[in-house]
């Protein structure tokens, strides 16, 4: 199913503390409809060691979607003017004078390398170990959050559609005996005329056990009585599974499967525009059924 949340973790003077660092950590986690799970992070840097906690966080709490997790660090104009101790600056000179004395060539350090070699920088301060998978926590359960009130608005959906294939087949049920009754009649007056052309070879009896013969193998032929019957056991076996909830998703996509096949054998059936009808609409509404069970987790 689809969602979206995201959460943000503020250090330094965001957070109420007397440090010179501000560091802001945003995090998102984006779901939308899969078969099968599928996770995608886009993390900065600093957090690439944290991926494998994410992904197991994730993994124990979601079943199917494709997920994205993105992650920014963000610092203010003053986190990023580190002042290191005068003793690591020192230390560093000492170090640059060691190695160029060996290597009278090699380049001396930049202002920007001096201070990535102080680790004064604000974002190798965080404790990332800590933050990230808190902050993951937190994101994650607002998106199943956000899923689960989806899924009640599907659920809900698939409810109307079950009453609407029940109220069809119950329009389809009395129609059958009517057609066969109508079928009774006009093989009844096809023979009548047949017994006139015949100028009485034929005995009124036997062409009446003839029409009850065809008419009653038109009303095996059309019988749907069957399809309705497996209909509404499907029917009954989804409202049963929205009851009980869960993962739920792959178990509702072969009912729909199967609701289909019957809705189409109904309209192979027809012997009436009316009953054409109801299969069309049928299968109409297990579409709609199909196409929203595809985002049930």
């Amino acid at each position: 199913m689809t969602g979206y949340a995201s959460a943000q973790h503020a250090s330094g003077a965001d957070a109420g503390e007397t440090s010179s660092h501000n560091i802001r950590l945003g995090l998102e986690i984006r779901s939308v409809n899969s078969r099968f799970l599928d996770l995608t992070f886009r993390l900065p840097d600093e957090l690439r060691a944290q991926e494998p906690a994410l992904r197991a966080l994730l993994t124990a709490k979601l079943k199917r979607g494709k997920v994205e997790v993105r992650a920014a660090i963000d610092q203010d104009a003053a986190s990023s003017l580190p002042q290191p101790s005068p003793a690591l600056l020192q230390r560093l000179v000492s170090l640059q004078d060691q190695v160029q004395a060996w290597l009278p060539k090699a380049n001396g350090l930049s202002v920007s390398d001096a201070l990535r070699l102080c680790g004064q920088g604000p974002s190798s301060a965080a404790n990332w170990s800590e933050i990230a998978p808190a902050l993951a926590e937190q994101a994650l359960t607002e998106l199943l959050a956000a899923r689960e009130r989806e899924g009640k608005r599907l659920a809900q959906m698939l409810r109307d559609r079950i009453q609407q294939l029940r109220a069809l087949a119950t329009q389809a049920g009395p129609l059958v005996p009517q057609l066969v009754e109508q079928q009774r009649q006009r093989f009844l007056e096809r023979w009548q005329e047949a017994m006139g052309l015949a100028e009485g070879q034929v005995t009124p009896e036997a062409a009446q056990d003839r029409a009850l013969t065809e008419a009653t193998a038109f009303a095996i032929r059309i019988d749907v009585a069957e399809e309705i019957t497996r209909l509404d056991s499907h029917l009954d076996e989804v409202e049963r599974l929205l009851k009980k909830g869960g993962d739920i998703g792959k178990r509702l996509d072969f009912l729909i499967q199967e609701m289909h096949r019957e809705a189409n054998t109904l309209g192979s059936k027809s012997a009436a525009m009316e009953l054409t009808r109801i299969s069309v609409d049928m299968k109409v509404l297990i579409e709609q059924m199909r196409e929203q069970v595809q985002n049930i987790e």
